[in-house]
C-alpha cells in the first residue's frame, strides 16, 4: 500500500525546509522538490496534496519562478504560503500589487468565516509575516478568510477547487498556532491518515542500502558526532562487517573526542574502526589560510583524500557513507537556496572523488536524526551529543589555524561544555562552545600586563539549527566559565558572550 505524500514545491524562501519538517512532525511524509518540477514528475509521485512555499521573488518580476499551472486543477488540495499564495492568485485571475505597507515580523491576524484551515484557531492570533507584495483582488470563486491591519487578504480559500492560501508563515514558531493550521490542512482539508513514521524510514533505508551495496565493502567517515554516528549505525545494521569506519583525527577535534570515540564504537559497539592520525596533514594544508570558505573546502577535500588513501589499503571500495543532513544541503546552496556557507561534506567535496556516496540521513533534520538514533539503540550520550561542525575547530579558530590556537580553544571549549553539563543544561542547550577570534587585548594578571586572546562563548537554543535564539544562561554560570577559562587556559585574558540569534547571524562564526 502506497504511503501518503505531500509535495513541497520550493520557491527559495528562507523557511521552506521547515514546512517539510512541520508536515513530517504530523506523521505525514513530505518531500521537497524544485518549483519547476515537470507536471509528469508531479503525477508520477502521486501526491495527496501540494504546498507552495514562500520565496524572495515577486510575481511581477521577469522570469518570476512559477510551477506548472495544471497543478491547480489536479483535484488534490493545494496550499500556497506567502509567495505561493500570491502565485495562486496571479495564475487564476487575481491581482497582486506592490504594497506601500510592507509587513516583516509579528502581526495580529483576524479571522472571519468558517474556513476549515482555521478550525480551533483563536479569532485573533499572532502570525509571522515577511512580504512586500500583497493580493489586491482575489480570483473568482475564492473568499477571504483572514486579514491583518496592513494586509486585507491574509488568507483565502476556494474549498470546491481545494485551493488555499496564507500570506503569513505557519511553519515558523512565531506563528503561535501555525502547527494547528498545518494540521487542519492535512487532516481537515486533505483528509489524510498520517501513516508515516521514522521506524518505516529506518526499515526502508536499510533495505535500500542492502540492495544498492550487495556484497561490496563500504567506507564510513565517522566523526563521533550525532549525524555520522547514526548514519554508521544504520549502515552497520544493514551490511554488518562489510562496513569499515574511518575516524580521521585531523587535529581539530574537541578535547577527549578521540578517546571517547574509540571507547564507544570500537570497544562497546564492536564496529570495524580505523583511526587515521592526520593532524600534521590538515594543519599543514591550513597554514596561512584565513578565508573561512577556503578553509572549509580544504578540510572537505582532505577528508576525502584521507578516505581514499585508507580505502586503497583495504582493496576496492566503491561507497562512502556520510552523515549529511538536510540543513547541510540547504546552507551549502541548492537550486533555489542561496549559499550561506559550504559544509565540508557537501560544498567542499572534490569533483574527482572516487566514491559513490551513501547518505541515509540527507533528507532529515537533526531532531529526526536523534529519534532514529534512539530507535537504533544508540546510547543517549551519543544521540544527544551537541552538534559539532564537520570542519571541527577549524571554523572556530577564526582566520588562520595554528597548533597553538587549537590547543587554547580545545581547553576553553572543554570548560564551557563541562560547566553546561554540570548546570544540567546540556539537553536544553542546542549548542554551547568557545570561539577564538584573531585579536589580542591588554589585561592585568598577577599585577602584570598581559596581551592575550579573548574567548567568545556561544550558546544557542534551537529545534533544528535552521533558526536559533541565543541562550539566556544564568549570570552565575557565565561567571564560573569566564573565571575558569582565564585562570586555567594559558594565552587567554578576556571572555565575551555572543547574544546574536540566527538570523541575522549563523550558529557558527565561520
Amino acid at each position: 500500500m502506497e504511503k501518503e505524500v505531500v509535495l513541497v514545491l520550493d520557491f527559495g524562501g528562507q523557511y521552506n525546509q521547515l514546512i517539510a519538517r512541520r508536515v513530517r512532525e504530523l506523521s505525514v511524509y513530505s518531500e521537497m522538490v524544485p518549483f519547476d518540477i515537470s507536471f509528469d514528475e508531479v503525477q508520477a509521485k502521486k501526491p495527496a496534496a501540494i504546498i507552495l512555499t514562500g520565496g524572495p521573488s515577486s510575481v511581477h518580476e521577469t522570469d518570476a519562478p512559477a510551477c506548472d499551472p495544471r497543478i491547480f486543477s489536479m483535484g488534490i488540495p493545494v496550499l500556497g504560503i506567502c509567495y505561493g499564495m500570491q502565485l495562486i492568485a496571479q495564475e487564476l485571475g487575481g491581482k497582486v500589487l506592490s504594497s506601500e505597507l510592507r509587513e516583516y515580523g509579528r502581526s495580529q491576524l483576524t479571522l472571519f468565516g468558517d474556513d476549515a484551515l482555521f478550525k480551533g484557531v483563536a479569532p485573533h492570533t499572532q502570525v509571522w509575516m515577511s512580504h512586500g507584495d500583497s493580493i489586491n483582488a482575489i480570483p473568482a470563486g475564492f473568499a477571504v478568510s483572514a486579514s491583518t491591519d496592513n494586509c486585507l487578504v491574509a488568507a483565502f480559500s476556494n474549498p470546491s477547487a481545494q485551493l488555499y492560501g496564507v500570506q503569513f508563515h505557519p511553519e515558523v514558531r512565531h506563528t503561535i498556532e501555525g502547527q494547528t493550521i498545518l494540521r487542519n490542512f492535512l487532516f481537515e482539508v486533505c483528509k489524510l491518515k498520517g501513516d508515516w513514521d521514522l521506524s518505516d524510514y529506518i526499515a526502508e533505508t536499510i533495505r535500500a542500502i542492502q540492495k544498492k551495496v550487495g556484497d561490496k565493502k563500504v567506507l564510513c567517515g565517522l566523526s563521533g558526532g550525532v549525524d555520522s554516528s547514526v548514519a554508521a549505525t544504520m549502515v552497520h545494521q544493514a551490511i554488518g562487517d562489510q562496513l569499515v569506519c574511518v575516524y580521521v583525527d585531523n587535529g581539530l577535534m574537541r578535547k577527549g573526542e578521540t578517546e571517547s570515540l574509540i571507547e564507544t564504537f570500537k570497544n562497546q559497539m564492536h564496529m570495524n574502526l580505523i583511526i587515521s592520525d592526520s593532524k600534521e596533514r590538515f594543519l599543514d594544508k591550513l597554514a596561512g589560510v584565513s578565508e573561512p570558505e577556503r578553509k572549509r573546502k580544504i578540510i572537505g577535500e582532505e577528508f576525502i583524500r584521507v578516505f581514499e588513501a585508507e580505502a586503497q589499503k583495504l582493496g576496492k571500495i566503491d561507497y562512502l557513507v556520510q552523515g549529511t543532513i538536510y540543513p547541510d544541503v540547504v546552507e551549502s546552496g541548492t537550486k533555489t537556496a542561496h549559499t550561506i556557507k559550504s559544509h565540508h561534506n557537501v560544498g567542499g567535496l572534490p569533483e574527482d572523488m572516487q566514491f559513490e556516496l551513501i547518505e541515509p540521513l540527507r533528507l532529515l533534520f537533526k531532531d529526526e536524526v536523534r529519534v532514529i538514533g534512539e530507535k537504533l539503540g544508540i546510547s543517549e550520550e551519543i544521540v544527544w551529543r551537541q552538534p559539532f561542525p564537520g570542519p571541527g575547530l577549524g571554523v572556530r579558530v577564526l582566520e588562520e589555524v595554528t597548533p597553538e590556537k587549537v590547543k587554547i580553544l580545545q581547553d576553553a571549549d572543554y570548560i564551557v561544555r563541562e560547566e553546561i553539563k554540570k548546570a544540567g543544561l546540556d539537553r536544553e542547550i542546542w549548542q554551547a562552545f568557545a570561539v577564538l577570534p584573531p585579536i589580542k587585548s591588554v589585561g592585568v594578571m598577577g599585577d602584570a600586563r598581559t596581551y592575550a586572546y579573548p574567548i567568545i562563548i556561544r550558546a544557542v537554543v534551537s529545534d533544528d539549527a535552521m533558526t536559533a535564539e541565543w541562550a539566556h544562561l544564568p549570570y552565575d554560570l557565565l561567571d564560573i566559565m569566564a573565571r575558569r577559562i582565564v585562570n586555567e587556559v594559558r594565552g587567554v585574558n578576556r571572555v565575551a558572550y555572543d547574544i546574536t540569534s540566527k538570523p541575522p547571524g549563523t550558529i557558527e562564526w565561520e
